[in-house]
């Protein structure tokens, strides 16, 4: 299948509209309307010490480390970072997936908020 200049425009106005909704969604911790989802952290993120949990929340937050390795789609789906756990280094990831409005199936309309809802996902890398 050939893309014309035309689809890959088409292609790249929509990456913009997902990682701007993804950035709302993230950075406002689920309080803006306009990006409605639900955050979920794993066993091993909720045995981290109440402060680094909260350094995480923090972390992600204010990730804005999007490069090529990271962010292949420009939609902002994805990030890693540090916080310090009792005086120990400890490497989180996050990642943003984007469901249908019943949480059942992936967006099929992944632009479109009205019909897509966000799963960010705070994970240790032996998580993944």
């Amino acid at each position: 299948m050939r893309l014309n200049l035309d689809d890959l425009a088409d292609e790249a106005r929509r990456a913009v509209l997902i990682a701007d909704q993804n950035d709302r969604f993230r950075t406002s911790w689920g309080t803006d309307p306009t990006a409605l989802g639900r955050f979920v952290m794993t066993q091993g993120v909720a045995s981290l010490s109440p402060t680094a949990q909260a350094l995480a929340v923090v972390g992600v937050r204010t990730f804005s480390d999007f490069t090529e390795d990271n962010d292949p789609h420009g939609w902002h789906d994805f990030g890693a970072f540090s916080v310090a756990d009792s005086g120990q280094e400890v490497r989180l990831y996050w990642k943003i997936d984007l469901y249908d409005a019943d949480y059942r199936f992936g967006s099929e309309v992944p632009e479109d908020p009205a019909r897509t809802r966000r799963v960010l996902t705070l994970l240790l890398p032996d998580e993944w």
